[in-house]
């Protein structure tokens, strides 16, 4: 049992799945979209990303010539030293600079070295995600066939309070000036509770409102994801691109902490990815629950073999007000 299931278990009760016609889930899909977060559109991001770091070659050839300019100075500044006598003979800080030189020549390997680990949290957690999000899409199509089928059942009690209310009238006009007193008040009494019920199942607007703000919702959310991930595109091709240029210059005394804080700059970054995964799957949980209990609202709405007239109504004076 996963996550996802035990907490909606521990909060709300499961209402029975849905039976969501094939037809009505493409449509769904297409005004919507497959997901919270567009398939299509994620792997785009991993393709882009893909591609943009197979340029990581822009720069080396340059990065390998002040490579070899900076190793010449360095050389020249520790001879000088032990010339001067400040200094002794010491063997491995003469070999950094080959260390970083090979590590420049094998550059493409190196990146992804460094880059495993996180790309091993990415995946994790992009699988975590990917299983809870197959569920809570699965939650929003049943979610909005019963918001369909509830406005079905709105639009059909509002035609019979149509009816009822041209029926009425006729028999208003015919009887009125003909009863007494004391059965126009009773009639009042019958005739306002129908104008009343017929205004609270005004439901067109509602629902378009619904729908709409629902719509500018998932899709603020895409957008800031897909902003999440286009940044750790960006930030980590520019890392990839320029950084042998930090390696180069740690050659150098001066910059000798630029290559360490290249390292860190360049994990920081491939860990956007993972914590993206991790913040949408914990946000699913959310999701799931939320999308659980208002299904489980509207099969009460709707209930097992007619809709609850009562409940419709007061459903409606709620969202009125």
């Amino acid at each position: 049992m996963n996550l996802i299931t035990t907490l909606t278990s521990n909060f709300l009760a499961q209402g029975q799945p849905v039976s969501v016609p094939d037809s009505f889930k493409d449509t769904f899909n297409f005004l919507q979209g497959d997901g919270v977060y567009e398939s299509g559109m994620m792997h785009f991001l991993k393709q882009m990303k893909e591609t943009i770091w197979t340029h990581y070659d822009a720069f080396i050839a340059d990065a390998q010539a002040l490579c070899a300019i900076f190793m010449l100075i360095f050389f020249s500044i520790k001879i000088y030293e032990m010339m001067a006598g400040d200094k002794q003979l010491e063997i491995m800080p003469l070999l950094r600079p080959f260390g970083l030189a090979m590590v420049i020549l094998w550059w493409p390997t190196f990146t992804r070295v460094i880059a495993y680990p996180t790309d091993i949290i990415a995946s994790k957690t992009e699988a975590m995600f990917d299983g809870s999000q197959t569920e809570v899409n699965d939650l929003r199509v049943q979610r909005a066939k019963l918001m369909v089928d509830l406005s079905d059942q709105l639009f059909t009690v509002q035609a019979q309070t149509e009816t009822a209310k041209t029926e009425a009238d006729v028999w208003y006009r015919r009887a009125w000036d003909s009863v007494k007193s004391t059965v126009k008040e009773g009639f009042a009494e019958v005739w306002n509770p129908i104008v009343e019920m017929r205004n609270r199942l005004q439901a067109n607007l509602v629902l378009l409102v619904t729908s709409i703000f629902e719509t500018l919702a998932i899709w603020l959310l895409r957008i800031s994801v897909y902003v999440i991930f286009i940044i750790q595109i960006i930030f980590s091709t520019i890392l990839i691109i320029l950084g042998p240029f930090s390696v180069a210059s740690s050659i150098l005394p001066a910059f000798r902490d630029s290559f360490s804080t290249w390292i860190a700059r360049f994990v920081a970054v491939n860990l956007y990815s993972g914590i993206a995964y991790l913040v949408m799957y914990i946000a699913s949980l959310f999701q799931h629950y939320a999308l659980e209990a208002e299904i489980t609202r509207y099969q009460a709405l709707l209930g097992t073999s007619a809709p609850d007239l009562g409940k419709l109504a007061t459903y409606m004076t709620f969202r009125h007000t």
